[in-house]
């Protein structure tokens, strides 16, 4: 499972008009379940990015998270992350996971965001969605959670 996780001061997202999900100070998470994915992965990514530490403390040094600093959660399913530009001019997406399994993913992900977290919004799975944020930083981190080898 892959992410970009961006470090914002608010950000929301709209589909058609309305307003999806909002946040102040947290962070917004764009998320991609890939092939061969399974709920390990998404639990991982989301333990991770709960305890990453890159709030500025007292000191101004990134060591506070998410948690500590009681920041949103802006999750937004987003397919074209796992984008291959290797071959010509146009991605190609075969390695993200199938629409509704990455939907399962998805809606399993924030679910499990919900109960660990009490601010979590969202947009809105396979839509057309309008992002809009205020980067704090700006601190943008990519992340990807590798699915488990198995076993020999």
């Amino acid at each position: 499972m892959m992410s970009v996780i961006q470090r914002v001061k608010q950000a929301r997202v709209e589909v058609e008009g309305r307003i999806t999900g909002q946040i102040e100070q947290g962070l917004l998470v764009l998320v991609c379940a890939e092939r061969g994915d399974t709920d390990a992965e998404a639990d991982k990514l989301l333990a991770k990015l709960l305890k990453l530490r890159i709030f500025s403390d007292e000191a101004g040094k990134m060591n506070r998270s998410l948690q500590d600093v009681g920041g949103g959660l802006l999750i937004v399913s987003q397919f074209t992350l796992a984008a291959d530009t290797r071959g010509g001019n146009r991605p190609s997406f075969t390695g993200a996971a199938a629409p509704d399994e990455g939907r399962r993913l998805y809606d399993y992900f924030v679910e499990r965001a919900r109960a660990a977290h009490p601010l979590v919004q969202t947009g809105e799975f396979a839509a057309d969605m309008q992002v809009h944020l205020l980067n704090d930083g700006p601190v943008t981190i990519p992340m990807r959670i590798e699915p488990a080898a198995a076993p020999a």
